[in-house]
């Protein structure tokens, strides 16, 4: 049997503000924009290639705008992905490499596969992270 992980609601405490952000910033994919109620609208986005879609929304979830953290994002270059980012008006700090002393700068000798990672915030302050993995050690 598959267990497939198919939604992360994400608080958010303007919708409008979130939805554009991960549409147009990030790049996601709307797949539905709903109201299947009075005071509830119900936006589902994708990110490219991804199974996995994130809910932003009216009466969605508990959690308070800006306290979601560890959410992670897998690229094939995260430089590319970094760049992209930029291109698009999003605030991301450096690309960083994971080691024992936690994590630094990269440099170009870096090897990024599955140790290059990227940081940063929707507008609310959710955390997300953008890892590279270009091939699963």
């Amino acid at each position: 049997m598959d267990w497939t992980l198919e939604v992360v609601v994400v608080p958010v405490s303007d919708l409008d503000k979130a939805k554009e952000f991960y549409a147009e910033r990030m790049g996601f994919g709307v797949d539905f924009d709903v109201t299947p109620g009075p005071g509830n609208r119900i936006v589902q986005l994708t990110p490219p290639g991804s199974g996995c879609s994130i809910v932003i929304g009216t009466a969605v979830g508990t959690m308070e705008p800006g306290t979601l953290s560890g959410v992670q994002l897998v690229v094939r270059d995260v430089r590319a992905a970094r760049e992209e980012l930029l291109g698009r008006g999003v605030e991301v700090g450096e690309v960083q490499v994971a080691g024992p002393d936690g994590f630094r700068p990269a440099t170009e000798d870096d090897d990024l596969n599955n140790q290059g990672f990227l940081f940063l915030q929707d507008p609310d302050g959710n955390r997300w992270t953008v890892q590279q993995i270009t091939d699963r050690r």
